[in-house]
């Protein structure tokens, strides 16, 4: 097959025998120096971005509600310190369709100590001395000796206080709903608005639901928030346990590769089966509850995950899924039963390489530090940018006036031309954003900051690649082991992919980066034209995002490789990226029965980890073992510290079963470079140990069985006789 391949493509010229080739190459040079410093540019670039948006913005935006003056309600160390919760003076006007397009309700919003708890109009309480003192409490300053006309006109009070409760930092009517479905406020169905008039309670429906329409998901943020501040350390605990459990594994496939890889494989069919079984039985016991058989298209969405695990729907999706991929994964080990083990012989000699190489075991915790940095600078950094616009103010009015929603300056409002053509409009705050050249390309500093934050975060990962490649690479090409090896395999290879390939590094990451931004310009253009596409432009759209998934797939195939490569022999991006390929292509058999079904148990390994955390965590955060029934907090939905903790142990089983993939592939390409550049004689002798070239011996005997019959009355010409010797 391989000879077939060498006939029909120019795959490049086999490594000759170079006698003085001992492993990585120490005397190198920098490569891609241009793009190191195009790198190094963008980074002071990024900083600067990120001193601006410092300067400029201000998180408190986010966290304080803001008043009709611009004043954050319940601000540390400001008058406003004791009055946390903002107060609307007629929630009804919240009603208008412009709340929804101007996210603000155009009424007076003041900062309040609390909320009423009782009906009173401003007409009764000025007559009653008590009264209007807790009514003062809901009004602007500067109320002496003014009559109750003057104070309504002014606008300096409600008409009108109705009993409200806090909901995100907001007074809104305490509405309720009787047995017959009539809506109540304060007990009352009617109420006096301040105006003389009597109205039903459930006029205040629509502003309210207006008024709550844009903090609805910060109301699901906020309880997600409050799940986690109540269950941190449980999380965090599971992530321990998730970091014990993958050391532990990764220690005993040191010693115990092959029973290890064989004991793995079975708990992952044994997990999937209890989960089937787990399933099944939580399907006929909703048999008979009410409700359970509404379908999850009548549902729709729901912010409480939990009411979906009390439809049968759910749990039936939930057996079809585990069904599916046990099925998968038992027809793929019947199917590849003499590769997998090639591959498990594979795993015992990078268990060996990584012997001498223990130190690698706890890079990718060096690694997650420096990602760390990374996510945490780019999200503060988007707070500081997104909460970085001025406050605008706008006319509102109730009657007809030219100037309304145009914006105006509170400070001198009351004797400008606006206020005199419109005597009773009001400058109210009504969101922030700015018209400056800072604010106008804004979206384009956000937009640095996204693509940054990627290719800094690819850089790092392609870092910890090649750092864990030139190390293994060391182990392979050292003759005697360990005595040819460097004193410190990981410190040396770090050096080297810091001091003389950090261009290199910037130049794959960079390319990766490019296709990932334009996956997610994608995916917001596709938002954006949701409901208003034809099914021409979905289909568009859906095969380009299929393209780019493919197309990142296959470039993080290559930077891998490449990586390798440069780790080895020091050349730039670009040679050591079509040296890597065109090595893989002569050895295309090798690359599927080797390489990756090798792959596939190193997933088996997580998985495994992954589903044993997140079992644990399901009984434990819901309540359904007695045991832990009084342990487990008291959550708003367990479905977010379970999913936490599922993401994070497959980050962590990740990161150290990617050193063993690392190392694998590592070995896989120095392996097919040694074929070639030797052949066992006493003059050009392998480097590969005794029991790797055990497996290149068995993986030749699994791909003579599985060559067609044909093959075997092939006459060989004289080319094919050269080009096998």
């Amino acid at each position: 097959v391989q000879i077939q391949y060498l006939h029909s493509f120019h795959l490049g010229e086999p490594r000759k025998y170079d006698p003085t080739f001992k492993g990585p190459i120490y005397n190198r040079g920098c490569t891609d120096i241009v793009c190191c410093i195009f790198f190094i540019i963008c980074i002071l670039g990024y900083f600067a971005v990120g001193i601006l948006a410092w300067t400029q913005g201000d998180p408190r935006k986010v966290i304080y509600p803001t008043d009709s003056r611009g004043q954050f309600c319940g601000q540390a160390g400001t008058p406003l310190e004791t009055k946390p919760l903002l107060f609307y003076f007629n929630i009804m006007k919240c009603a208008s369709p412009m709340v929804l397009l101007e996210f603000q309700c155009p009424t007076t919003q003041m900062c309040v100590e609390k909320c009423p708890d009782k009906f009173m109009t401003l007409l009764k309480a000025y007559t009653n001395k008590e009264d209007f003192k807790y009514y003062k409490n809901f009004c602007k300053e500067g109320l002496e000796g003014l009559t109750v006309t003057q104070i309504l006109s002014s606008g300096l009070c409600p008409a009108m206080l109705t009993p409200s409760k806090p909901f995100t930092r907001r007074c809104f009517p305490a509405l309720d709903q009787k047995k017959g479905g009539e809506i109540t406020v304060g007990n009352n169905s009617k109420f006096d608005d301040g105006e003389g008039n009597i109205r039903d309670a459930k006029d205040l429906v629509a502003g309210v639901k207006n008024a709550t329409v844009v903090i609805e998901a910060r109301q699901v943020v906020m309880k997600i928030f409050e799940d986690y501040t109540q269950s941190w350390y449980w999380i965090l605990i599971g992530l321990v346990i998730a970091m014990l459990i993958s050391l532990l594994f990764i220690v005993l496939l040191r010693f115990l590769a092959g029973i290890m890889v064989w004991v793995m494989i079975v708990m992952v069919i044994l997990v999937i089966g209890y989960g089937i079984v787990h399933c099944s039985m939580e399907y006929v016991s909703l048999k008979s509850e009410a409700g359970s058989n509404v379908t999850l298209k009548d549902l729709g969405f729901q912010t409480d995950f939990s009411v979906y695990l009390h439809i049968r729907q759910t749990w039936l999706a939930f057996i079809i899924i585990l069904a599916i991929v046990e099925v998968i994964i038992i027809l793929l080990l019947i199917f590849l039963r003499n590769r997998i083990l090639i591959a498990i012989a594979l795993i015992k000699e990078a268990s060996r390489a990584i012997g001498y190489v223990m130190s690698a075991l706890f890079y990718p915790l060096f690694t997650f530090a420096l990602l760390s940095i990374v996510i945490a600078y780019w999200a503060v950094t988007a707070v500081f940018l997104s909460t970085s616009n001025q406050p605008i103010y706008k006319v509102f009015n109730e009657t007809a006036c030219d100037h309304s929603r145009k914006i105006c300056e509170p400070a001198n409002f009351s004797t400008s031309s606006m206020k005199a053509e419109c005597p009773d409009s009001k400058c109210l705050f009504a969101f922030y954003g700015g018209e400056t050249v800072y604010h106008k390309y804004l979206i384009g500093l956000q937009f640095y900051n996204v693509f940054l934050f990627f290719w800094c975060a690819n850089f790092v990962t392609a870092l910890g690649q090649m750092t864990l490649a030139g190390a293994f690479a060391s182990y392979y090409w050292a003759l005697v082991k360990p005595d040819d090896m460097p004193a410190f395999p990981i410190f040396s290879s770090l050096g080297r992919s810091l001091r003389y390939h950090t261009g290199s590094l910037a130049f794959g990451s960079l390319i990766l980066s490019i296709i990932q931004i334009i996956r997610v310009l994608l995916e917001y253009i596709d938002h954006k034209l949701q409901g208003t596409q034809n099914k021409c432009t979905k289909f568009l759209l859906c095969c380009l995002k299929c393209c780019f998934w493919c197309l990142e797939k296959f470039i993080k195939f290559i930077n891998r490789n490449a990586y390798i490569m440069v780790a080895i022999y020091g050349k730039n991006f670009c040679t050591s990226a079509k040296d890597a390929f065109f090595l893989l292509m002569r050895n295309m058999i090798r690359v599927a029965v080797l390489d990756k079904v090798t792959d596939f148990l190193l997933f088996l390994g997580k998985l495994l980890i992954v589903g044993l955390v997140g079992i644990f965590a399901f009984f434990f955060f819901s309540g359904r073992v007695k045991a832990f029934e009084n342990t487990a907090p008291n959550l708003h939905y367990y479905w977010v510290p379970i999913l936490t903790v599922v993401v994070g142990s497959y980050l962590i089983a990740h990161g150290f079963f990617s050193v063993y993939a690392m190392c694998v592939d590592t070995l896989f390409l120095c392996f097919c470079e040694d074929l070639e550049r030797n052949d066992g004689s006493l003059a050009r002798p392998y480097y590969m140990s005794a029991s790797l070239h055990d497996i290149l011996s068995e993986n030749k005997a699994v791909e003579e069985t599985e060559e067609p019959t044909q093959s075997s009355t092939h006459q060989p010409d004289d080319q094919d006789v050269q080009l096998k010797q």
